[in-house]
């Protein structure tokens, strides 16, 4: 098993999905359609570009459920993204034809790391292990001197900025079993964190290769336990919320398997049931990319919104 990986290489892993100088054209997408806002304000966060995908159904009457997706340049069009890999999400959700719009939140460059580590894990931690995770994450080049999660506000921008955005402008349904958030990495962090601090707002989490070490390496870190002593404390109720997991075993994702494993068993002590209120899934052979992403994301869109269909996507 690989403890460490190289830094030079973990920096290019990350590198595409943090680079700020993504294309500003509007994704080519299969079926519905693209509305773009450009620089959305926020009061907590840097603006940033907002894409929203509506299915080539949205013009019938019946309201919509809303999946709130992390890294909105990865996923829609692979033609104008940094690695030419994209997550091809309106190809899943076109196959399977439900009744959903995605919120796409493009990071914000240099900004990500900040906004999607969770920020009261880190918080708890003492003094000399936030000390750790500073050292580590300026060795990977991710921050400059004392660390400072900004997730917190990042989804107070989602939370109170956005989704009254999206609630008043678009047909959709607002409550909690209708409204879900998905990312991977960092992203599948910030999704999980998302549920967690607004139970109430969000009904399930799909978090995809999630980056359970925070930084690049699991050697003399101390984010994994004070992460999962966090999720001992506030994961929702598994009698309305889902989550689900996932990850591989090749490139960063070889540093997931044992801390997966790790929170899946506290997964089972909050009472959260596999294939009922929560599921994690191996694949075996699959990388870090957004090309393993697409590959088993009717995975994650199967199990958040309950639906018993099976569908072939080829790529």
């Amino acid at each position: 098993m690989m403890k460490t990986m190289h830094l030079a290489f973990c920096f290019y892993i990350f590198s595409g999905i943090s680079y700020s100088s993504f294309s500003q054209d509007v994704p080519s997408v299969s079926c519905g359609k693209i509305v773009r806002i450009t620089d959305f304000p926020s009061s907590f966060v840097t603006k940033r570009t907002i894409d929203i995908w509506l299915p080539r159904t949205y013009d019938e009457m019946t309201p919509f459920d809303v999946l709130y997706m992390h890294d909105g340049q990865m996923l829609f069009d692979s033609s104008i993204t940094w690695n030419k890999q994209a997550w091809e999400v309106d190809e899943a959700l076109c196959a399977l034809e439900y009744n959903v719009i995605v919120v796409g939140i493009w990071n914000a460059g240099s900004e990500r790391h900040s906004d999607y580590f969770p920020q009261q894990p880190f918080e708890e931690m003492r003094v000399q292990d936030r000390e750790i995770i500073s050292a580590q994450l300026n060795d990977a080049g991710r921050s400059k001197g004392q660390f400072t999660p900004n997730s917190d506000n990042y989804l107070k921008f989602i939370v109170n900025e956005l989704k009254p955005y999206i609630d008043s402008s678009f047909r959709v349904k607002t409550s909690r079993e209708h409204t879900y958030v998905a990312g991977s990495s960092m992203g599948g962090l910030i999704s999980l964190y998302a549920l967690c601090e607004y139970p109430d707002v969000f009904g399930g989490a799909a978090c995809l290769s999630t980056h359970w070490p925070g930084t690049f390496t699991v050697e003399n870190n101390p984010f994994p336990e004070a992460m999962r002593n966090y999720l001992k404390k506030n994961l929702p109720s598994s009698k309305n919320h889902r989550i689900y997991f996932d990850y591989g075993d090749q490139t960063l994702d070889a540093l997931y398997p044992p801390l997966q494993e790790q929170v899946d068993r506290v997964m089972k002590k909050r009472h959260y049931k596999s294939n009922q209120s929560w599921e994690t899934r191996f694949f075996q052979g699959d990388d870090h990319s957004e090309r393993s992403w697409s590959k088993r994301l009717i995975s994650p869109l199967l199990f958040l919104f309950q639906k018993e269909v099976i569908v072939l996507i080829s790529k």
